[in-house]
């Protein structure tokens, strides 16, 4: 085994190494140089399509055909998206691996998940009148460079918003780049241009001029975190400044004749110049080493290296890690280096393994981190071994120690390992698998169709694994060619007993596939009607929606459905739909009787629900305000009920009703307001207090209003009114249906005792005491005398004396002498 150090490169004071990930990855015939390569963000796929300046050689119409590859960093071909869409003037990817296109008319299409599927937009802002040139693309967003000079920023591909930014100088750019809104001051997007000789800083606001002087510059390049600057200059230089351009901090001279074709950072501690077989890596202070190659070369930057990129080879440039270089630098006599050391000892069934171990014992837990970090940090599995056999080992003789990281670290390894087997193609450092997150690796795997492997590593890390089972699910609906049925078991029989499975997703792919029946059935087995129905409504499946929402028991999504379907079918259908299904038709009549009541009269009507219909106009034409219309709403209610042999009363009762308020019109008309909404009663009343007893009485014959209920309101209007004389007149009759007693009652109440005392003679149907009583109220204390004399009652008329004063005391004295002499 070669040492671990054999691909190590020192620049400066720091080791580089570059590691080999794949061999043989392209076909020889491929001839790269012709292309533009362009590779995703944390070892992600490798996008190569034609560079469009070069020219190459005729390989028939096959080879003459257009098209964007899709690569894994091991080769594998992934997709290949046909191209006939116009020139392509920028290409990039999203942090989430979109592939973004963006075509010289300002077209951009983002392909969200490597298999073809892609959302379009248009940059606007003079984009196709103008024409893009080129595009610099960020983690989540790009900038287009018209042919004008004009910038135009797009900061989110899920919401694309492109936004013009402020106008530089129209004099050619020779070079460009942009540093993203996380690293810039202003924290918006920022862009450097390289025009003329110096270099300008745009921003949504202001073109700002920098005054650097060496220019024409021919390559700009930001650092990942935008911290540092390179820039090439025309005579073969590197300058690099900080990312406040406050400070020069490094010269170097390529003493190149040509000028590289690209340049890029290797992380953010290095810079790397490309030429076609040639790389100079640029350390601090102006260091660097040099690789050649047999074959053209192209740079794909990442956050913690570079991957270099050939016919034959995939490699990756990186500064090595401080733990790796502290165990495995030559002459390091760190802790780690010794447990290593001590490690390869014991395995040798040497005794210096002991000794070495005693030799670090006040170090042992910290040098069992470092292996562990180190173990990480590796990407040879020999080395990986060994470095977490030395941590066991260490471990093993620590009397505490927490075995936590120990475990993390063999399962990263387990799941990095197998990410980067060259069948997958994912070659992720530690760094980036941390800054990744397993999540979004498992995303990666799934959008390559690698299912089993995101499921063995879900399982492994006990992640959910109901989004693999329906992107698997759906792609299997979207590829199959067997009968539907069949795919439907298949589907139900692999997915049976798993948590979270969203059915509806499937559904919807199978739906989108023209598969609309398999969808339906698949809609079956999703659990949740808030999933089902939106879909099964998209579907056309109305009827299907409407009984899984009432089915849910969920009030809100049946409104939802009616709602749907009110705007989509006519007014029979829609009736015809939900008469079948009583809460439907609840739920519609309880929210109509308060929103829309001519769809509650429609949908009463439908029903034959006679006596609903006209209580609802009837309740309208109490609504009314003017009467003409609320005699007509009457009219159409009394209408409904004609031929209604079960609401012959309510038919006869809304007539009168309408009777009395034509009447009561015309009251108004002829004596003033305040009769319209009157009972029939409280309009005899009224029509009597205001002395139009003749009125009073046409509207007891209209409304043949009982003798003995005329004869109270009139009593009490009349009454109220204070009409005595026409009190006294009635007194004269000889019978009253009420009795007299009630005449009494009345006018003593409203305080006139000598009216209703003339009518207690006429109550000659009460007892003596009674009639007693009523004189005494209305202080006639000689009249009731008068009245027990007639009934010889000495007792009452001695209580009468008791009662008497002045000169009624002598008269009532009079009346007992009248009487014998009671008996001893």
């Amino acid at each position: 085994m070669s040492k671990a150090t054999a691909n190590w490169e020192k620049v400066g004071d720091k080791f580089y190494r570059k590691v080999r990930l794949y061999k043989e990855v392209f076909d020889l015939d491929l001839e790269l140089e012709n292309y533009k390569v362009v590779g995703a963000p944390y070892s992600g796929a490798v996008a190569i399509y034609r560079d469009e300046d070069k020219i190459h050689s005729y390989r028939g119409t096959q080879g003459a055909k257009s098209s964007i590859d899709i690569y894994s960093c091991a080769g594998n071909l992934i997709r290949r998206i046909n191209w006939d869409k116009g020139s392509i003037k920028g290409l990039g990817w999203s942090e989430d691996e979109k592939l973004l296109i963006v075509t010289e008319d300002g077209t951009v299409r983002c392909y969200y998940d490597l298999q073809g599927d892609f959302t379009p937009f248009t940059l606007g802002h003079g984009a196709e009148e103008h024409g893009v040139l080129e595009c610099r693309f960020w983690s989540s967003g790009f900038v287009a460079l018209l042919g004008n000079n004009h910038l135009i920023a797009v900061n989110r591909y899920d919401e694309p918003r492109p936004k013009l930014l402020a106008i530089p100088p129209t004099e050619p750019v020779v070079s460009w780049s942009i540093i993203p809104p996380a690293y810039s001051l202003s924290r918006s997007v920022e862009v450097i241009l390289a025009i003329g000789k110096t270099l300008y800083v745009v921003d949504a606001t202001d073109a700002e001029d920098r005054d650097f002087t060496a220019g024409p510059f021919q390559h700009i390049s930001v650092s990942p975190r935008g911290e540092f600057l390179a820039f090439y200059t025309e005579d073969g230089k590197v300058w690099v400044v900080s990312g406040d351009w406050t400070e020069k901090l490094s010269e170097y001279n390529s003493k190149a004749k040509t000028v590289p074709k690209d340049m890029q950072w290797c992380g953010s501690n290095a810079v790397a110049l490309a030429w076609e077989d040639e790389v100079h890596l640029i350390g601090p202070r102006s260091v660097a080493t040099k690789f050649y190659y047999d074959a053209w070369i192209h740079l794909l930057p990442d956050m913690d290296g570079i991957r270099l990129l050939t016919n034959d080879v995939c490699e990756y440039l990186q500064k090595v890690p401080d733990v790796t270089e502290e165990v495995f630098r030559l002459g390091s006599e760190s802790p780690a280096a010794y447990l290593l050391e001590a490690a390869e000892q014991l395995e040798k069934k040497s005794p210096k393994a002991d000794d070495l171990i005693q030799l670090i014992r006040p170090n042992l837990a910290e040098a069992v981190d470092t292996c562990v970090k180190a173990a990480g940090h590796e990407f040879n599995i020999h080395w990986q071994k060994q470095l977490l056999k030395a941590a066991s080992f260490g471990k093993s003789v620590l009397d505490l120690y927490s075995s936590d990281d120990f475990v993390d670290m063999c399962e990263t390894l387990r799941v990095l390992n197998a990410a980067r087997f060259y069948e997958i193609g994912l070659p992720l450092s530690y760094d980036q698998y941390k800054r990744l997150t397993p999540e979004k690796l498992i995303e990666r795997l799934i959008n390559r169709h690698e299912y089993l492997l995101a499921l063995r590593i879900s399982d492994y890390l006990h992640l959910p694994t109901d989004k693999i089972y329906v992107h698997w699910a759906s792609q299997k609906v979207r590829v199959s060619i067997e009968d539907e049925e069949s795919i439907c078991r298949l589907i139900v029989q692999k997915l049976h007993g798993k948590a979270g499975v969203s059915f509806e997703e499937i559904a919807r792919a199978a739906y989108d596939e023209g598969r609309a029946r398999l969808a339906t059935e698949l809609l079956n087995y999703e659990p949740r009607a808030g999933k089902q129905v939106p879909l099964l409504l998209g579907m056309k499946e109305d009827t299907i929606a409407l009984d899984k929402a009432i089915e849910s028991g969920d009030t809100d999504l049946i409104y939802h459905v009616l709602l749907h379907l009110r705007k989509k079918l006519p007014l029979a259908s829609f009736f015809r739909t939900i008469n079948s299904r009583p809460v439907a038709t609840a739920l519609v009549e309880s929210s109509a009787r308060y929103q829309d009541r001519e769809l509650l009269k429609d949908l009463y009507y439908q029903d034959d629900r006679r006596l609903d219909g006209a209580n609802l106009l009837v309740a309208e034409a109490l609504d009314q305000t003017n009467t003409p219309a609320r005699i007509d709403k009457l009219k159409l209610a009394s209408k409904l009920l004609q031929d209604s042999r079960e609401n012959v009363f309510a038919a006869k009762a809304i007539d009168d009703t309408a009777k009395l308020l034509r009447m009561q019109d015309t009251f108004e008309k002829d004596l003033g307001p305040g009769f319209v909404g009157l009972s029939i009663n409280e309009t005899i009343f009224t029509l009597v207090k205001a002395g139009h007893t003749k009125r009073a009485a046409k509207i007891q014959s209209e409304f043949k209003v009982p003798e003995h209920t005329f004869w109270w309101v009139r009593l009490r209007a009349l009454v109220a009114a204070r009409h005595w004389n026409e009190l006294e007149s009635l007194g004269q009759q000889r019978k009253s249906p009420i009795g007299w007693e009630p005449f009494f009652n009345e006018i003593l109440g409203a305080g006139n005792t000598r009216v209703a005392s003339g009518f207690i003679p006429k109550c000659t149907g009460l007892s003596v005491p009674e009639r007693i009583e009523m004189w005494v109220k209305c202080g006639l204390v000689v009249k009731a005398g008068e009245e027990a004399l007639k009934a010889k009652d000495r007792p009452a008329l001695e209580e009468l004396k008791a009662k008497a004063t002045g000169t009624a005391i002598a008269e009532i004295e009079r009346l007992i002498g009248m009487l014998p002499p009671a008996r001893k």
